[in-house]
């Protein structure tokens, strides 16, 4: 594998954590101790990290330092990819993972009348009316 190979992979992998993260890349370099500069030269793949700095990021996710270095497949657990995209931001989204908690056990009845209720809600959102409902 080239050093540009393992520069891309890592970037790639990096700029994942983050985003499933609830911080910004800034904030995060604050927090591990690095210039948000140098954090971005690691995100954007023109530097990989040395192995100390690539464990430190990796305990601060959670993950092990292979999570960063190795090439994951893209292989998605779900077979189509809109199914994928709208569990990932279920899963992103602490407000719709509430919602879909609490509709797990509801009759298909309550869950067509809180989908009319948040219609309603952005009808009323986009007519910039607030006594409507």
């Amino acid at each position: 594998m080239t050093d540009e190979d393992q520069k891309r992979i890592f970037s790639k992998n990096l700029n994942y954590y983050i985003s499933q993260s609830d911080k910004q890349q800034k904030e995060i370099a604050k927090l591990l101790g690095y210039s948000p500069t140098t954090f971005n030269t690691w995100c954007v793949g023109k530097i990989i990290p040395s192995t100390g700095k690539i464990q430190k990021i990796a305990d601060f996710f959670g993950i092990s330092k292979s999570d960063l270095l190795d090439e994951h497949s893209d292989d998605s657990y779900y077979l189509d990819a809109a199914t994928a995209k709208k569990a990932q931001e279920i899963f992103s989204n602490k407000d719709l993972a509430l919602l879909f908690d609490a509709a797990i056990d509801a009759s298909p009845e309550d869950i067509q009348t809180v989908h009319q209720m948040l219609l309603a809600l952005k009808r009323k959102e986009a007519r910039g009316n607030t006594n409507d409902i």
